[in-house]
């Protein structure tokens, strides 16, 4: 019989993730930091038993959007909508103060005005992949300090598609004036279609009667339902997770959920460790080692300054200080998006090779972490003063 080559692979990382998740609980770590300690191991900094990054990247990429889709199956409209105010003002302040630290620092070292920008942008979008999942593990998705950080990660989401245009515009790459537009169009159909979404009492899937006893088109079923609309928010130049958050919401409004929910849950368990597996594969293991203090200040500054820009920025918002500083923790790391505005600073000469580097280091870095730091504001919170 002939041997698949993949199949030791396929074993082999499974053994790792096992052997990490079961050590980690040890020490009562989120399964989170197993998938990032997996990924730094089999990756070609490790053992090498995957070098093809491109790849696991895009099947990371289904992950996100698989733990967005199930998210919007599970918030709660009344909330969001309660609290979109204090999403998107707190959101605005974080990127504006974010910007306006990075100005200080790069005045001081003569950065150009778009490097300035980039880089507060990339420090003002945290990782919704992470946070989310930590929320769901504690469950504390559905309460009200959940809702709130759920609305700003959403608000950070579609804040990407003005940062890069913010930074064409900062850059020598030419704009193009069509995907703006379809940019436009498709973030105006979008809340629109959100707003009407979030007034119906109930809908009914089309199909649902039809797969009702069949299994196996309803996992098929369920797939076109997240990944169509991801689809569509793909081709108007929108983040696809964001797509997939509405599809979510559209199956919360109908009484399919439940089976929706059993026919793609194996697919998010497997594709949300694939995610978190390809950012620990992008630590480059000899550049954290040649640049380690840098880094491990930069890490510092980027999670103390984040923590306490949201915090504040909650605060004034009329949030207690106990769920601001909380929240604040929630949201310190760098996100998932910031490594595409990272990569598009590198193509429009807005930093250099090293820096980009750098960058990508201390975002990794921050996701690595942000179990560790959230556990330690969430005792911090729970003292009684």
């Amino acid at each position: 019989m002939h041997l698949d080559p993949m199949l030791p692979v396929v074993v082999a990382i499974a053994l790792i993730v096992i052997l990490a998740a079961l050590l980690l609980r040890l020490i009562r770590q989120p399964t989170v930091l197993a998938y990032l300690l997996a990924g730094i191991v089999i990756g070609p900094e490790g053992v090498g038993l995957i070098n093809d990054n491109v790849l696991i990247e895009h099947m990371g990429a289904f992950g996100v959007i698989l733990l967005l889709f199930f998210v919007g199956m599970e918030i709660q409209p009344s909330q969001l909508k309660k609290h979109w105010k204090i999403s998107a003002a707190g959101t605005m302040l974080q990127i504006i103060v974010s910007v306006a630290c990075l100005f200080i620092v790069g005045y001081y070292f003569q950065w150009s005005l778009g490097r300035i920008v980039l880089l507060g942008f990339v420090i003002s979008l945290s990782s919704t992949a992470v946070v989310l999942k930590l929320l769901q593990e504690s469950n504390e998705l559905d309460t009200s300090m959940g809702q709130k950080v759920l609305g700003m990660l959403l608000v950070q989401d579609l804040a990407i598609v003005p940062m890069i245009i913010i930074l064409g515009l900062l850059s020598d790459v030419t704009i193009d004036t069509h995907i703006i537009g379809l940019q436009l169009v498709g973030g105006i159909a979008v809340l629109v279609f959100v707003n009407w979404l979030m007034r119906k009492p109930l809908l009914h899937l089309p199909f649902a009667r039809l797969i009702q006893q069949d299994h196996e088109l309803q996992v098929f079923a369920a797939l076109i339902t997240c990944f169509g609309l991801s689809l569509l928010t793909g081709l108007m130049q929108l983040s696809t997770a964001l797509g997939a958050f509405i599809a979510g919401m559209l199956v919360a409004k109908t009484k399919e959920t439940l089976w929706v929910k059993q026919s793609l849950e194996p697919f998010r368990v497997v594709f949300i460790a694939l995610f978190f597996m390809s950012i620990g594969m992008l630590i480059n293991v000899n550049f954290v080692m040649q640049q380690w203090w840098q880094l491990l200040i930069l890490l510092a500054l980027v999670l103390i300054t984040n923590t306490f820009i949201n915090a504040i920025s909650l605060k004034l918002l009329n949030v207690n200080w106990r769920d601001s500083l909380y929240s604040g923790a929630l949201l310190a790391q760098i996100g998932e998006f910031s490594f595409v505005l990272a990569s598009i600073g590198l193509q429009a000469n807005l930093i250099t090779q090293y820096a980009h580097q750098m960058t990508i280091a201390v975002i990794v870095l921050s996701l690595f972490v942000s179990p560790l730091w959230i556990a330690l504001f969430k005792k911090i919170t729970q003292i009684k003063l």
